[in-house]
């Protein structure tokens, strides 16, 4: 049983920092945070796959990082510089699917999401 837990989101005023954890259960070959703000469709924040290559949307270019700690089956999302529209609710996701390691893709392993508010 697969199991992706986010924690980290709150609060933070624009310029602020917060970063996101994602434990999870097993080891994967690609994980990736995705977000959805109200009223908008989920996007693709970034992604990260075994080998280390990553790759981001371009709204959070220079501003987010992606990383991961194979000794802790845990991903982590550093957020700089946040804007309000940064705004929605994060999700972690997960895939043993190479293909499917895409900001683009529909993953097929979800967390339940933490909320990040810049305001």
């Amino acid at each position: 049983h697969v199991q992706l837990v986010e924690s980290g989101g709150g609060s933070v005023q624009a310029g602020g920092s917060l970063r996101l954890s994602c434990a999870a259960s097993g080891y994967f070959y690609c994980m990736g945070w995705f977000r959805q703000a109200p009223g908008k469709e989920r996007e693709g924040v970034a992604v990260i796959d075994k080998g280390g290559s990553t790759s981001y949307a371009d709204s959070v270019k220079g501003r987010f990082t992606i990383s991961k700690d194979n000794t802790k089956n845990t991903l982590y999302l550093q957020m700089n510089s946040l804007k309000p529209e940064d705004t929605a609710m994060y999700y972690c996701a997960a895939t043993q699917v190479r293909w499917l390691c895409s900001l683009s893709r529909n993953f097929d392993n979800w967390g339940q999401g933490t909320q990040v508010t810049v305001s």
